[in-house]
């Protein structure tokens, strides 16, 4: 079997930076069928777009737009069958992103307000979104906040692959930042949604890149010296080099979910049933078990 390894320069969306995170490659078989698959050489997830400038003697016959999350290591992609003679001919360009850039948001999903349940909680208005992405000031965003005191814990809204842990200060190559605000803790979320939540620290360094954390579970705390944390869900898009912003609801009592306002006092639940959502099976017995246990102290 012959491997053809391509390298491409591909195209970071995020801070406009350019890096080779990910390599595609296709080996072909005996029968002269081209298989292609993806090296992502990054410590988390990619979203890879590949798409054909010229395709001659064979087809593409996935779904279009071809978008594919890329884990570390190796992911198979697809396969170019031989459909003729004639060998088959083509070239492809790449693109990269932190997040689904074609992903089906539900905007009904409920959130849970991040803080400890029977907790009162005042949501604040956000003013600005300084020193997200650098100087850039961005045309369009949307962001929710709540008041808190330094220390408070912080709960997982809502379940997520921790990808960016961010304290006071950046030492990482910028290629590899989500964004450029520092005390913050970035998750991918199941539908390739990205939440960063600013002002929260991981204290105790309990956390790991790639470590899946459930509605509900603590996160970490508030950075010291912060008056309110901020919440933000985007994910980049294929049509628009812009981000696309998410307003969330949250769950603000048993059934009931809204978008919330600095207006509001909103003691904080969160329900097994809304905590269970994105869960498998197995999770939710445990959470279930877990409750049982809660209950029983």
């Amino acid at each position: 079997m012959h491997k053809i390894l391509v390298f491409l320069i591909l195209i970071f969306s995020y801070l406009e930076h350019k890096a080779q995170f990910v390599e595609v490659q296709y080996d072909y078989n005996n029968v002269g069928d081209y298989i292609f698959g993806a090296h992502n050489y990054a410590k988390t997830p990619f979203y890879l777009h590949l798409f054909f400038t010229n395709i001659e003697y064979t087809s593409f016959k996935e779904t279009m737009p071809y978008v594919k999350r890329v884990d570390p290591g190796f992911t198979s992609l697809f396969v170019l069958m031989r459909e003729t003679e004639l060998t088959p001919q083509f070239l492809f360009q790449i693109k990269t992103f932190r997040s689904n850039p074609v992903a089906v948001v539900n905007l009904d999903f409920p959130y849970l307000v991040p803080f400890a349940p029977g907790k009162m909680i005042n949501p604040v208005d956000i003013k600005n979104i300084d020193g997200f992405w650098g100087d850039e000031v961005l045309k369009s965003w949307k962001a929710t906040g709540f008041a808190a005191s330094p220390g408070d814990p912080v709960y997982a809204a809502r379940q997520g692959q921790i990808v960016e842990i961010v304290g006071q200060t950046r030492g990482d190559d910028p290629k590899t930042w989500y964004h450029t605000w520092t005390n913050a803790i970035t998750l991918l979320q199941p539908d390739g949604t990205l939440i960063t939540y600013k002002n929260v620290i991981d204290k105790d360094k309990k956390l790991e890149l790639n470590q899946k954390i459930q509605p509900g579970e603590i996160l970490g705390e508030v950075a010291p010296g912060s008056s309110e944390i901020v919440l933000m869900i985007y994910h980049n898009s294929l049509s628009s080099s812009d981000l696309q912003f998410i307003i969330p609801l949250f769950v603000t009592s048993p059934g009931k979910t809204e978008i919330v306002n600095s207006a509001q006092n909103i003691e904080v639940v969160h329900p097994v049933e809304i905590r269970g959502l994105e869960m498998t099976k197995k999770e939710q017995r445990n959470l279930l078990n877990s409750n049982t246990k809660q209950k029983v102290k």
